[in-house]
C-alpha cells in the first residue's frame, strides 16, 4: 500500500484477514469487540465444563472410584498434562491445514463427545463401582475395567478435543484485532486481560455451584450441568461465524522450522557472505500480498543464516549443487530463531505449573481433614479454588484499570512493565505462596499430634478457612504468571506461527502438571524407604509430611526463578519489520506514551 492510499482503503483490514471464503473483510463489518463477545461467551461456558469437572476430580477419584491419595492426585495430574499437551497437535493442524476456525469447530466435537461420555459414567448405575461397607468406613470395592475404562475414556476425550480448541480459541480472538490500526493493536493489548478474566469468571461458577452441586445433590446433575453448558457455548460461537476475520493457514511450523534446521546442518561447511543481504529473500511485494510480515537477518544463532545462503554464494560450484529444498528465506530463518529462544524461557514455566496444579489436588485434600461447617451448611473442599479465581478476578482488574495506565506513564511501555516482569513477579508471589502454605500445614499436622488424631485420620475440629491464605495468595500470584505466560508465548511467536506459540505456553501446564506426578511419586517412594517409614504424603494426610513436601517445592521454585531471571535479562523482544504496510504511527498518540515498532523496525522493550 503507498503512502498516498484514499481514507476509503482503510475501511479493509490491513492485517491480512479474510472471511471463510479468503474474501479481504470490511474493518466495520467484522472483527472487533462485537466478534470477541461471541467468543468470550463461548471460553466463558467452555470454562465452566472444563472445571467442572477439574475441580473435583480428585475427590471422585478417591471416594466414588476408591483410589488413593497419590494414586488419585497422579491421575488428575496426568490427564490435565495430557490436557494441555494436546494443543500443539491442533496448534499443528490449525496453522497448516485447517485454520483456526475449523480445527477449532472439529475439536469442540470431539470435546462434547468426551462431556456426554463422563455424565453417562456418573449416571448409569452399572458404570459406577458400589459404595463402601459401612458409608465409607469398611471395604472399598475397586472399579472394574469397564467402570474405568468409560470414566477415563470420557477424560482423554476431552484431552483431545481440548487440543483442537484450546490454542485456536483464544488466538481467534486475538485475530479479531488488527496490529495495523492504532485503536485496535491497543485493544488487542487489553484483551488478554479481560479473555482472563472470562476464564475465571466461569471458573468461580465452577468452583462454588458445580462443587456443590456435586457433593450435595448428584454427580449427574454436576456433571450435566456443565455439558449443557458445553452444547451452548458451541452453539454461541458457532452464531458469531458471519462477524469473525480468519487468518489464511501459512503451511506447518513445525515443517519450516525442521526445515532450516536441516537446511543449516546440510551447509554447514558453506561460509556466510559478509552481508546479510546477499542472504536469500523475496521480494517485499510477496510480503505485501499476503499482508504478512518479512524480517531482516540477525546474528543470532548466526549458524542457522546458512540455511538462506544462495546458490553460488560463499561457497561457489558447491553450492550450486545443494538440493532446492535446502534454500530457505530470512524470514524463515528468522521465524525458527524466534521459537528456539523461547524454548528456554518454556523450561522454566513447568515448575510454576506444577505449582498451580498443588490447588486442584493436595489443596483440596487437605480440605477435607478439616471442619467445613458453617452452620447448617457444608463447604465442599473444592469450594476454595473460587477463592484463587475470585482473587485473581479482582487483580486483573486492578491492574488493567489502574496499575497499568500508572506505570505506562512511567516505562512508556503500552504494558506498563514487560510480559517477562509480569511473569517473574508471579513465580516470586508462587514461592511466598508455598512459604506460607507449609507453614499453615506445619500447624495442622501439630493440632493433630496434640489431639491424638494422627493414627485415625480423622477430620480435625478446626475449620477449613486456615487454607484461605494459601488459595488468595496463589491467585495473586495467577494474575501476574498465568496472564503474563499466555499473552508472552502469543506476542512472541512469529505472526506465522501464533497457534504454536498458544500451544506451547499450554504445553508448560501439562508438562507441570506431568512433573507433578512425577515428583509426588518419587518423593513417596524415597520418603518411605524400605524400612517402613511414613511417606512425606499418603492417603493418611494427619500421619503425612505434607509441610516439608511444600517447603521443597518453594525451594525448587526458587532455584527456577533464578533461572528464569538469568534467562529474561539476556532475552530481546520479537522485532518484526513492518515496512510491508505503511503505518507510521507512535502509540505515544494513543496511548499516552510507549513505543512499538512500526515503519521501521525498532527494539521493543528489554525485560
Amino acid at each position: 500500500m503507498e503512502n498516498g492510499a484514499g481514507a476509503g482503503d482503510d475501511e479493509y483490514t490491513r492485517d491480512g484477514s479474510v472471511d471463510l471464503r479468503g474474501n479481504p473483510v470490511l474493518r466495520s463489518k467484522r472483527g472487533g469487540w462485537k466478534a470477541c463477545s461471541f467468543i468470550v461467551v463461548y471460553e466463558l461456558f467452555e470454562r465452566m465444563a472444563y472445571y467442572g469437572i477439574a475441580s473435583n476430580l480428585v475427590i471422585y477419584l478417591t471416594e466414588k472410584l476408591h483410589q488413593g491419595t497419590v494414586e488419585a492426585a497422579n491421575n488428575v495430574t496426568n490427564w490435565s498434562g495430557t490436557v494441555f499437551i494436546t494443543p500443539l497437535i491442533g496448534a499443528v493442524v490449525a496453522d497448516a491445514w485447517l485454520g483456526r476456525y475449523w480445527t477449532f469447530v472439529a475439536g469442540s466435537a470431539v470435546y462434547l463427545m468426551g462431556m456426554l461420555l463422563l455424565t453417562l459414567a456418573v449416571s448409569v448405575p452399572a458404570l459406577k463401582p458400589p459404595p463402601c461397607d459401612g458409608g465409607g468406613g469398611g471395604a472399598c470395592p475397586r472399579a472394574s475395567a469397564l467402570q474405568l475404562g468409560v470414566y477415563f475414556g470420557g477424560l482423554y476425550t476431552i484431552a483431545l478435543g481440548h487440543g483442537g480448541t484450546k490454542p485456536n480459541i483464544s488466538t481467534i480472538g486475538a485475530d479479531q484485532f488488527d496490529d495495523f490500526h492504532p485503536p485496535e493493536k491497543l485493544h488487542k493489548l487489553s484483551f488478554f486481560n479481560w479473555w482472563m478474566f472470562t476464564i475465571f469468571l466461569g471458573i468461580l461458577f465452577s468452583t462454588t455451584v458445580l462443587v456443590y452441586l456435586q457433593d450435595n445433590v448428584s454427580w449427574t446433575v454436576g456433571y450435566g450441568i456443565p455439558t449443557l453448558g458445553l452444547m451452548v457455548s458451541v452453539a454461541v460461537f458457532l452464531a458469531g461465524t458471519p462477524l469473525y476475520r480468519h487468518k489464511v493457514p501459512q503451511g506447518s511450523p513445525l515443517a519450516t522450522m525442521g526445515r532450516v534446521v536441516a537446511a543449516a546442518v546440510w551447509k554447514w561447511r558453506v561460509p556466510l557472505p559478509a552481508d546479510s543481504k546477499e542472504l536469500h529473500e523475496l521480494e517485499l511485494e510477496h510480503y505485501t500480498t499476503r499482508r504478512g510480515f518479512r524480517m531482516d537477518a540477525t546474528v543470532s544463532m548466526a549458524f542457522l543464516n546458512k540455511a538462506a545462503v544462495k546458490p553460488g554464494e560463499g561457497g561457489g560450484g558447491s553450492v550450486a549443487r545443494l538440493p532446492g529444498w535446502t534454500l530457505c528465506t530470512v524470514t524463515q530463518v528468522e521465524e525458527t530463531k524466534q521459537i528456539v529462544k523461547l524454548v528456554p524461557l518454556l523450561a522454566t514455566m513447568v515448575v510454576p505449573c506444577t505449582l498451580v496444579a498443588q490447588a486442584g489436588t493436595l489443596f483440596v485434600k487437605q480440605g477435607v481433614t478439616l471442619d467445613r461447617r458453617i452452620g447448617k451448611f457444608h463447604v465442599p473442599p473444592a469450594s476454595l479454588g473460587a477463592f484463587v479465581t475470585a482473587t485473581m478476578l479482582i487483580c486483573i482488574v486492578l491492574y488493567d484499570r489502574f496499575l497499568v495506565p500508572a506505570v505506562r506513564r512511567r516505562t512508556k511501555n503500552p504494558r506498563g512493565i514487560t510480559l517477562l516482569q509480569r511473569i517473574s513477579l508471579g513465580m516470586l508471589l508462587q514461592i511466598v505462596t508455598m512459604v506460607v502454605t507449609s507453614v499453615v500445614e506445619s500447624q495442622r499436622l501439630g493440632y493433630a499430634r496434640r489431639h491424638g488424631l494422627v493414627s485415625t485420620g480423622g477430620q480435625l475440629p478446626v475449620t477449613i478457612f486456615i487454607l484461605l491464605p494459601q488459595f488468595v495468595l496463589l491467585g495473586v500470584a495467577d494474575a501476574f504468571l498465568v496472564v503474563g505466560q499466555i499473552e508472552f508465548f502469543y506476542d512472541q511467536a512469529p505472526e506465522s506461527m501464533k497457534s504454536l506459540g498458544t500451544a506451547m505456553s499450554l504445553t508448560a501446564y501439562g508438562s507441570g502438571n506431568l512433573l507433578s506426578s512425577a515428583i509426588l511419586a518419587a518423593v513417596e517412594r524415597v520418603t518411605g524407604g524400605s524400612k517402613g517409614r511414613t511417606p512425606w504424603v499418603t492417603n493418611n494426610l494427619n500421619a503425612s509430611r505434607l509441610d516439608y513436601y511444600y517447603a521443597f517445592l518453594a525451594t525448587l521454585a526458587a532455584a527456577n526463578l533464578l533461572a528464569f531471571v538469568v534467562l529474561s535479562c539476556k532475552y530481546s523482544y520479537r522485532v518484526e519489520s513492518t515496512e510491508t504496510i505503511d503505518v507510521d504511527v507512535a502509540m505515544d498518540d494513543v496511548a499516552q506514551g510507549g513505543g512499538v515498532a512500526r515503519g521501521k523496525s525498532e527494539a521493543a522493550p528489554m525485560a
